[in-house]
């Protein structure tokens, strides 16, 4: 399996690096958690966990259960995924590249010694120390920039600005409990208005706008927990089903350090 790169998390950033390498004749295999978070579910391959495969543009994911479906699923240049948080099939592959996409904010549990060349997407890594290249995921003149030393910019916990909205762009879980939502990704909504319950407790859209983000029906919050996203342009329905900017930048930046690793 001299051309499989193993990918830590299947959220909407990590599916641009996915994407970027099978396009690029790689074979993806990627690492999920039980239950993934992600909220642009439309373009996020992690999707395939809840059911059974998911497809994001032209390219479909699937889920598999043992190592010789996963190769099965990639010869016909298809993502496979595996849940395996702990990244127990790691040293059964023996990948060319491991990148760790799972933007926690924070080390996971991701060393050097995993694959020959390993890749840490944004804050929480130090390359050449936790992983061989860290690469910049903050938007920005450096979004996609390859470290070999040091660190990524650390969060601001701001999102980004979309025709002048930031912050209120974001819905966080205003208490814990079991998500059930009344609206769908794609959706136009009005500030006010109820787009979920968190069990008997209404979640109410911050702003008007076009729902591309919301977190998996019956999901289990806590308090503070990201649960939807509003674009302010509601026009940007394909937006929803297509992968972003800032994915593809960090994709490129990701297959650089895997050619350069290479070489």
């Amino acid at each position: 399996m001299n051309k499989c790169v193993i990918v830590r998390g299947g959220g909407d950033i990590a599916t641009g690096t996915i994407y970027k390498l099978v396009k690029s004749g790689f074979q993806v295999l990627v690492l999920e958690v039980e239950k993934p978070s992600a909220i642009r579910r439309n373009v996020a391959f992690c999707q395939a966990v809840y059911e059974g495969e998911f497809t994001v543009e032209d390219m479909t994911c699937v889920l598999v259960s043992s190592i010789e479906e996963a190769k099965e699923v990639m010869s016909k240049n298809q993502v496979a995924m595996m849940v395996d948080p702990k990244g127990e099939v790691i040293s059964q592959i023996e990948p060319i590249a491991l990148v760790d996409a799972i933007l926690a904010k924070k080390n996971l549990g991701t060393t050097m010694d995993m694959a020959p060349i390993t890749i840490g997407l944004g804050p929480g890594f130090c390359a050449g120390k936790d992983v061989h290249v860290v690469v910049e995921t903050m938007r920005g003149h450096n979004l996609g920039r390859l470290i070999y030393d040091g660190y990524a910019f650390p969060n601001t916990g701001i999102p980004g600005n979309i025709k002048g909205y930031s912050k209120e762009r974001v819905i966080h879980s205003p208490c814990e409990g079991v998500c059930h939502n009344t609206k769908r990704i794609t959706d136009i909504v009005e500030m006010g208005e109820i787009i979920a319950y968190i069990g008997d407790t209404p979640v109410y859209a911050s702003m008007s706008g076009l729902l591309r983000g919301l977190i998996q029906d019956g999901y289990y919050v806590t308090t503070g927990f990201k649960m939807a996203d509003i674009d302010p342009r509601v026009n940007e329905y394909q937006n929803c089903f297509t992968i972003s900017d800032k994915a593809r930048c960090i994709a490129g930046g990701v297959l650089e350090a895997i050619l350069h690793g290479l070489s």
